[in-house]
């Protein structure tokens, strides 16, 4: 068995990759059900042939050797979604905070809170104001803004770093106490 020369195996790389690109693509939506990931997955997997085409010895075995490739980057695919899922769950858990808030805790909270909301970032403003104020459901702020509900999670946990941040320049040694009977003048 002879190696051709370079040249010609990356011609016929790009030829055979090129005319069955349709197959390939289909192979992935098969396997895929999101087109915009089955994309992205094929063009992943033409990226590692270029990169690995030395290691391709018989022009003939293009198709097989890329297929072989694509089935890798299919399983690197979803590997990949299932730690950001593990990792979006382990999120949720770590942050997740009572929805309800009794009515005597909130006759004891600071109000001064309510000055500084306007003075952060709109998009968390307004998540703040709707969710934690406003009480309205997390799926219908998700639909109002065209988010997804971890996007909103992500959101609304900056958004009240943010307003906690803000609370300890302003208030000082109440905030630290969590601002409960608070002292300020507010």
């Amino acid at each position: 068995m002879t190696t051709p020369p370079a040249e010609s195996l990356s011609e016929a790389l790009e030829q055979q990759l090129g005319a069955a690109r349709q197959d390939f693509l289909r192979f992935v939506r098969s396997r895929i059900s999101d087109p915009e990931l089955a994309e992205d997955v094929l063009q992943d997997a033409l990226l590692r042939a270029v990169q690995s085409s030395h290691t391709l010895r018989e022009q003939d075995r293009v198709v097989p050797w890329f297929y072989r490739i694509l089935r890798n980057a299919i399983i690197d695919a979803y590997r990949r979604r299932d730690v950001r899922q593990r990792r979006t769950v382990a999120l949720d858990e770590e942050f997740d905070l009572p929805d309800d808030i009794s009515d005597t805790d909130d006759r004891r909270l600071c109000e001064c809170f309510r000055a500084l909301i306007p003075t952060l970032k709109p998009e968390y403003a307004e998540v703040l104001e709707a969710v934690e104020l406003g009480q309205e459901s997390t799926e219908a702020v998700t639909q109002r803004l065209g988010i997804t509900a971890n996007n909103l999670k992500v959101r609304r946990h900056r958004a009240r770093q943010a307003l906690r941040e803000r609370l300890e320049q302003t208030c000082r040694v109440c905030s630290e106490h969590g601002c409960i009977d608070c002292t300020c003048e507010a």
